[in-house]
C-alpha cells in the first residue's frame, strides 16, 4: 500500500463540515488559526489551535473556514539563533489563494472559491521552435491605450481587451511573458522615498494574484473576483492562440533581511524556509536580504505546489524563474545541475508540457550558470545579448574612434546560429532564449542613443543600474534633431531586432522595442510606474515604420523553418529538425580562420538548409555586414541552389522583391543585414 504523502493538501481545503487548513512548520511549538469578522478585518472572532503530526504538519478545521473567510496564523516556538517567532504577529498562510488588506495596511489570507468556466478553451501548446516571447508589464502594456475603457487600462481585463490582443496577434508574437503577478509589495526603503516597486520582484504570496492589477470593480468585489478576472484574461488570450508565461520570484520574499517585515514564512518557520548560518545570520545569494532554502523538502514543496496551481488551476503555459541559480543550491549553498528541485520542476507529470525558462544566475559565489541547467529548461542567454550589442554598437563606436573594430564576426556567428558553444547537443538551440533587451536595462532605442545610464530619478544618485551597457549613442547623448544621426540609430535598431528575430533559438522581444520606446537613458526603471515605463500607443511615423519591420521579420521567421532549428546539425549526418549550415565570406568563398577573426572584414554569409521533419524543405541566406563602409558581396553557390530571392534589407524602409542567381554581386550598405530565400 503506498505511503501517505506527509506534505499533501497544504493550505485550505473544503470539507463537508467547512474547511481544513494544513500548515508546514518543523520548529514551531504552537500555531493558532485566527478568523476575522467579514466587515471588520481587525476583529478576531475565532481562535482555533492547530495540532501537529509527526511530520511537522499542523492541522485545524472549522465550519467557518468557508469561501470569503479571512484568516491569519499565529505561531510560537523556542528561542534559537535561527528562529524568529512572535506569537503577537498575524501571519499569512503560504498557500493562500487570495489576500485582503485592512484599512491600516495589514494583510489577511482569504479562502477563495476558485471555480471558473473555461468554456472549452485549452492551452495553445505552441511548439518551442515556433515560440516568440513578448516580455511585458501587465499594467504598462495597456495603461496608455485609448481604445481600452479607462476602468480597464492597466489591468488584467485591459490586457485581454480585443485591441491589446489584436496588437499582439498582428505583430506576430505567440506568448506574453508577464512581469511578476504574484501578490507583491513595495519595499519600505522605496516607500519612504515616495517611489514604488513597479516591476514586482518582491513577492508576498506565491498563490495569490496581485490585486492592484485587477479592475476597481473586481478589487471591490474581493479576492475571488480578482482571481476570476485573471483567469478570464488567460482564457481570452488562449482563445486568441496566445500563451501566458509568468515571471516568478521564488528565490526570495518580501520579508527581506532579518530586520524586514515578518508576514509569513519567517514567523512560521524561519529556520526551515530561509538560508542562514549557524548563528542565525541570513545567507543571501539574491541581493534582496533573504534566500529561500530549497535544500529542504518543505520549501521545495511550496514552490512545486505553487507551479502546479498556476499551471493547472489557472492554466498558465510557462514560467520564467527569476535568479534561478538560487533554486539549485544544495545544503552547502553550491549550485548543482542535478538538484532535486530543478529535476522535479521539469519531470513532474503535473507540469508536463509547461515551458520552463531559467534566468541562470544569482549574485552568490558560482552564481553564473548559463548553459548548466537540466534538459527541458530553456535559459536566458546573456552572452547572446552582449555579443549582438557589441557587434552592432560598441564595435562600431570603437571603429569610428580608432579606425578598426576590436572583434571579428566569429563570436557573433556562433550566437546567430544557436549558441552551440554554450548548450550541449542534448538541449540544442531551443535551450537559448535570445534577447537584446529585457525589462532590466536599456530599451533597444536607448542602446542606440545613450552611452551612459541616466538614473537620477531612481533616488540613488545614479549608483544603481549597470555601467556595462554595450551601447553606442552614435555621436550625441540622448535626444537629437540631427536627421543623419536619427537615421543611423534607426538602422542600428533594425539590425538589433533583425538579428534577434532571425537567429536560431527562442526570441524574446521586450514590449515597446518594436516601436522604439525610450526610458530617457534610465536602465533600471524598476521604481517608475508612469509614462516613462508604459507602452506608448500614439506613435510617430518612424515608430509605426519600425513596428511594421518587426511584423515583417516575424512573418519571415514563421515562413522559413531554416531560421528556427530545434536541434544542432552534425556534419555528415541527417539530423531531423536541424539546419545544415554553411558560411561564406564577401567573395562567396567558404570562411577561413582569418575571415572569422578579421576585424577589418566583418562580412559573412550564413546559408541554412532545414532538415524537414514536420515542415517542408527551406533554405535561406543571410548576409551580415558589420562595418560602416559599404561592401560588394558575391552570392555563394552551394550545391542545388539556382536562385536567391531578396526578402528583407535592414538598410531600406521598403524592399523590392528581386531574384539573383548565385555568383552575382550585390551591394550591401554599411552595417546592415540582407535576408534571401534560396531556391
Amino acid at each position: 500500500m503506498p505511503s501517505v504523502d506527509p506534505l499533501r493538501d497544504l493550505g485550505v481545503r473544503s470539507t463537508a463540515e467547512g474547511g481544513t487548513i494544513r500548515v508546514a512548520s518543523n520548529t514551531a511549538s504552537s500555531i493558532e488559526l485566527c478568523l476575522f469578522d467579514p466587515k471588520d478585518l481587525t476583529w478576531v472572532t475565532d481562535r482555533i489551535p492547530l495540532s501537529r503530526d509527526g511530520d511537522g504538519v499542523w492541522t485545524a478545521s472549522s465550519p467557518k473556514l468557508l469561501p470569503d473567510a479571512r484568516y491569519t496564523l499565529r505561531a510560537d516556538g523556542p528561542a534559537a539563533p535561527a528562529n524568529r517567532f512572535d506569537p503577537a504577529l498575524h501571519l499569512l498562510d503560504p498557500y493562500a489563494r487570495g489576500l485582503s488588506r485592512t484599512a491600516t495596511g495589514q494583510w489577511r489570507s482569504c479562502v477563495v472559491d476558485g471555480s471558473f468556466d473555461w468554456g472549452g478553451v485549452v492551452k495553445p501548446a505552441t511548439p518551442l521552435d515556433k515560440t516568440v516571447i513578448y516580455e511585458t508589464h501587465p499594467k504598462g502594456l495597456t495603461k496608455l491605450n485609448p481604445a481600452v475603457p479607462e476602468e480597464f487600462r492597466g489591468t488584467y481585463a485591459g490586457l485581454a481587451h480585443d485591441t491589446a490582443i489584436r496588437y499582439l496577434k498582428d505583430l506576430g508574437v505567440t506568448a506574453v511573458e508577464l512581469l511578476p503577478v504574484h501578490q507583491f509589495v513595495t519595499e519600505p526603503r522605496l516607500a519612504k522615498q515616495g517611489l514604488v516597486n513597479y516591476w514586482g520582484y518582491n513577492t508576498l504570496a506565491f498563490f495569490s494574484p496581485h490585486g492592484a492589477y485587477a479592475s476597481n470593480t473586481a478589487q471591490a468585489a474581493g479576492p475571488a473576483q480578482v482571481l476570476r478576472e485573471f483567469k478570464g484574461m488567460v482564457r481570452l488570450l488562449h482563445e486568441a492562440g496566445l500563451e501566458v508565461i509568468l515571471d516568478v520570484v521564488y528565490n526570495h520574499t518580501a520579508e527581506l533581511g532579518v530586520d524586514g517585515p515578518t508576514t509569513s514564512l519567517r514567523g512560521l518557520d524561519n529556520a526551515t524556509y530561509y538560508r542562514h548560518s549557524a548563528d542565525g545570520r541570513y545567507i543571501d545569494v539574491t541581493g534582496c536580504g533573504n534566500t529561500v532554502n530549497f535544500a529542504l523538502d518543505i520549501p521545495q514543496r511550496l514552490l512545486l505546489d505553487s507551479l502546479r496551481y498556476w499551471a493547472n488551476d489557472v492554466q498558465i503555459d510557462g514560467f520564467r524563474f527569476d535568479l534561478a541559480a538560487a533554486l539549485g543550491r544544495d545544503e552547502n549553498v553550491n549550485y548543482r545541475r542535478d538538484h532535486p528541485l530543478l529535476e522535479s520542476i521539469v519531470n513532474d507529470p503535473e507540469l508536463a508540457a509547461v515551458k520552463m525558462i531559467a534566468e541562470p544566475w544569482d549574485v552568490g559565489a558560482g552564481g553564473w550558470q548559463v548553459g548548466n541547467f537540466p534538459p527541458k529548461f530553456s535559459e536566458w542567454n546573456d552572452d547572446y545579448r552582449d555579443r549582438v550589442r557589441d557587434f552592432w554598437l560598441t564595435d562600431i563606436a570603437a571603429a569610428r574612434q580608432s579606425g578598426s573594430a576590436p572583434n571579428g564576426s566569429g563570436a557573433f556567428a556562433t550566437k546567430l546560429s544557436g549558441s552551440s558553444n554554450v548548450f550541449d547537443a542534448e538541449r540544442g538551440p531551443l535551450a537559448s532564449v535570445n534577447f537584446i533587451t529585457a525589462h532590466d536595462g536599456f530599451t533597444a532605442f536607448d542602446l542606440t542613443a545613450y552611452n551612459q545610464k541616466h538614473n537620477l530619478g531612481n533616488g540613488e544618485n545614479n549608483r544603481d543600474g549597470t555601467d556595462n551597457n554595450h551601447s553606442f549613442n552614435h555621436g550625441v547623448e540622448g535626444h537629437t534633431d540631427d536627421p543623419a544621426i536619427s537615421a543611423v540609430r534607426r538602422k542600428a535598431l533594425r539590425n538589433l531586432l533583425g538579428t534577434l528575430l532571425l537567429s536560431a533559438g527562442v526570441p524574446m522581444l521586450t514590449a515597446g522595442d518594436e516601436v522604439g520606446r525610450s526610458q530617457k537613458g534610465n536602465n533600471n526603471a524598476y521604481c517608475h510606474d508612469n509614462p516613462l515605463t508604459w507602452l506608448p500607443w500614439e506613435l510617430e511615423d518612424w515608430q509605426s515604420d519600425l513596428w511594421r519591420v518587426v511584423q515583417e521579420l516575424l512573418r519571415l521567421r514563421r515562413e522559413n523553418p531554416a531560421l528556427r532549428p530545434a536541434r544542432y546539425a552534425v556534419r555528415g549526418e541527417n539530423v531531423a529538425s536541424a539546419s545544415r549550415m554553411e558560411w561564406f565570406n564577401a567573395a562567396g568563398e567558404s570562411m577561413s580562420i582569418d575571415d572569422w577573426n578579421s576585424s577589418s572584414e566583418r562580412t559573412l554569409q550564413y546559408f541554412a538548409e532545414s532538415t524537414p521533419e514536420s515542415e517542408g524543405l527551406n533554405r535561406i541566406l543571410l548576409i551580415v555586414h558589420g562595418l560602416e563602409t559599404p561592401e560588394t558581396v558575391t552570392l555563394p553557390s552551394p550545391e542545388g541552389i539556382g536562385q536567391y530571392t531578396l526578402l528583407w534589407n535592414s538598410a531600406l524602409d521598403d524592399v523590392e522583391v528581386m531574384d539573383h542567381p548565385p555568383g552575382v554581386t550585390v551591394n550591401v550598405a554599411g552595417t546592415s543585414l540582407q535576408l534571401f530565400r534560396a531556391h
